[in-house]
């Protein structure tokens, strides 16, 4: 089912987490955030919104991490509900879509719920203070194919953020499918 998520909360701060990412190590929101802030994304390896847009995500992680902004992944839907989106099938999703960032496991799903993710993908764009500026989509493309007039939303929110620690007024939510709650 389709959900979009809420507006931007402007100066939320960033809720703190340690989780296992799926090259092995633990995942803090310290280590995972960058000189000019951080963007926190809840993914799942089944939603077709997340694998229509996979390439655009890696590729804009890499564009983020040069301009200092750290990059995270975490997938907190049901493994049990949805095995698709178990741990081995994340780390499996991981090496296939070359992720250059930590993808982790939220299997308590409390992470989720610090944040307020209610769909994959839904993005989080937090400034150097880990305050939040920027809650929307990736791009004007949704689960469409991206074309010429296509705007990189989340991307060019997040080089201003890492510029000025400000995001911009007016965001379109993330559109996707809902959390698979337990």
């Amino acid at each position: 089912m389709a959900v979009n998520t809420t507006v931007c909360d402007f100066g939320r701060e960033a809720p703190n987490f340690s989780l296992p990412s799926t090259d092995g190590s633990k995942v803090t929101l310290d280590s995972a955030k960058g000189p000019n802030g951080v963007l926190i994304m809840f993914i799942c390896n089944h939603c077709p919104y997340v694998v229509s847009a996979i390439e655009r995500i890696v590729a804009d992680a890499k564009v983020l991490q040069d301009s200092g902004i750290g990059v995270a992944a975490i997938c907190a839907n049901d493994a049990r509900s949805h095995p698709e989106d178990s741990f081995e099938n994340m780390k499996n999703f991981s090496r296939e879509h070359n992720f250059c960032f930590p993808y982790m496991h939220d299997e308590t799903q409390s992470v989720a719920r610090d944040y307020g993710a209610e769909c994959t993908p839904d993005f989080f764009g937090f400034n150097s203070a880990l305050e939040l500026q920027y809650r929307g989509r990736l791009d004007s493309a949704g689960s469409g194919r991206p074309d010429g007039a296509t705007i990189r939303e989340l991307r060019n929110a997040m080089l201003a953020i890492a510029e000025s620690g400000k995001g911009p007024e007016n965001q379109v939510p993330s559109m996707g499918c809902s959390i698979k709650w337990k």
